[in-house]
């Protein structure tokens, strides 16, 4: 499978290198330390959520090409693409959004919210925490200074049945990860393609040359190991203790017939493997639906290569119409399922791209570039309403102007969704007051 590059040249395996650096910088291992309870402003929101699935579009997906065309614009803001009528009167998509246009009923589409953080590193910060980078960020850092919503999500919803309470497919977006609040919090990494006949999620099957009765044994002489002194983890860092973590982790995954069960997407009948689509972003969207159907509180798709700098027609056109597919039958099989109702689906990238086509330094094919004053995200379910449409771009999409949003009032409203009060304290373990969103205030229209 090919490595999605975006414009810095970082690869998933790059990513993957800085975050390990970057969690050990930021002080991952002495978050283990943190007592991890809040103050809290208020009681908790009720929940209309019991969980979510994110669809993180990584690069940055345009919003002219997917939500919020521009027919009446100029030639060279309106693109290539025409558009299509959706289900709402007046309300339109771009053309290879068909089904997605055709089922606006089951969802709603923010079109307003805009930021100022244009590159990758701080634009992908924002979005999946709320909260702002509090330094300047290089477009290829893999920035961790907040708790990201799935790590939020895994402490206040985790459950002990035998699944990590936070998984990501198929790496960790670069500001997925927990912050202070500590490596249990991390999402469980699913890196195999379930696409693949041979599909095999790491650390949940037992080797053939190790059996069970063997296993525990050895789980027997590393709980006596256990037992020798160590230094106190309430006292000082103790590195011994992340691995602790992911130990119990993966033993609890291969010893979880629950854990199995979730993870064999062959349980599924082919006609609904082809619905879904038969290619890795489709499967993963399928294995999504069966890991919160199993208890699995917040999952993420990881959904690269949306940083179209170039060739962004040619591109899209291709790819447009298996996402609007794979997307469409998530929802409707939740729906179908009696899901819906409580499972909350989002999808988004770190901003939006220019109004204007160019063709840039380095390019030969017409694309465009960051853009974080507007930009497009579809939430679904837990409550939503669907048909609906809250704010708008101008006439040319340069700028979100009638209900401008922000990232806090986007993050506000999916911890108000899943009964999480946005509006709580966390503490570091420094001590250090912190809270989960700047603004709590979610968007209105939608909870």
């Amino acid at each position: 499978m090919a490595r999605s590059r975006n414009c810095e040249g970082s690869t998933r395996r790059d990513c993957l290198q800085f975050g390990l650096g970057g969690l050990i910088g930021t002080g991952l291992v002495n978050g283990l330390r943190a007592r991890g309870e809040s103050e809290k402003e208020g009681a908790n929101p009720k929940a209309t959520a019991k969980r979510c699935i994110l669809i993180w579009m990584d690069g940055g997906p345009t919003h002219f090409e997917t939500f919020d065309p521009k027919p009446d614009a100029p030639a060279e803001f309106r693109g290539e693409f025409k558009h299509t009528k959706t289900s709402v009167p007046g309300v339109l998509f771009s053309e290879h959004m068909k089904k997605l246009a055709a089922s606006l009923d089951d969802f709603s589409i923010i079109r307003s919210i805009r930021h100022n953080q244009g590159n990758h590193g701080a634009g992908n910060h924002y979005m999946m925490t709320g909260a702002p980078p509090r330094i300047p960020v290089g477009c290829g850092a893999f920035v961790s200074f907040h708790p990201s919503m799935g790590s939020v999500a895994a402490k206040e919803l985790g459950k002990d049945n035998g699944l990590p309470p936070y998984f990501s497919m198929p790496q960790m977006s670069r500001s997925g990860g927990p912050n202070f609040l500590g490596a249990r919090y991390a999402p469980f990494v699913v890196a195999d393609d379930p696409n693949r006949s041979n599909f095999k999620v790491r650390d949940v099957a037992l080797p053939r040359a190790l059996a069970e009765t063997r296993f525990n044994t050895r789980t027997d002489l590393r709980a006596k190991i256990d037992r020798m002194v160590r230094l106190n983890d309430e006292a000082a860092a103790d590195p011994v203790a992340a691995f602790d973590e992911y130990y119990q982790q993966g033993y609890n995954l291969v010893t979880s017939a629950h854990a199995q069960a979730a993870f064999d997407i062959s349980q599924e009948s082919e006609e609904m493997r082809n619905r879904y689509g038969r290619d890795s972003f489709g499967q993963r969207c399928l294995l999504a639906r069966r890991l919160v159907e199993g208890g699995v509180p917040f999952v993420t798709v990881y959904d690269g290569g949306w940083d179209h700098h170039s060739n962004i027609f040619g591109t899209l056109k291709t790819r447009l119409p298996k996402w609007d597919n794979s997307v469409w039958a998530l929802i409707q099989d939740l729906k179908e399922r009696g899901m819906l109702e409580d499972t909350l689906v989002l999808a988004l990238g770190e901003f939006g791209r220019t109004p204007k086509i160019s063709t840039l330094s380095g390019q030969t094919t017409p694309g465009r570039d960051h853009w974080a004053n507007a930009m497009s995200v579809l939430m679904a379910g837990g409550g939503t309403p669907g048909g609906t449409v809250i704010g708008a771009t101008d006439r040319k999409g340069y700028s979100a102007v009638d209900r401008v949003l922000s990232p806090e009032n986007f993050v506000s409203t999916v911890y108000h969704k899943l009964g999480i009060n946005p509006a709580k304290v966390l503490y570091t373990p420094q001590g250090r007051p912190t809270h989960l969103v700047s603004d709590p205030t979610p968007i209105r229209e939608l909870v």
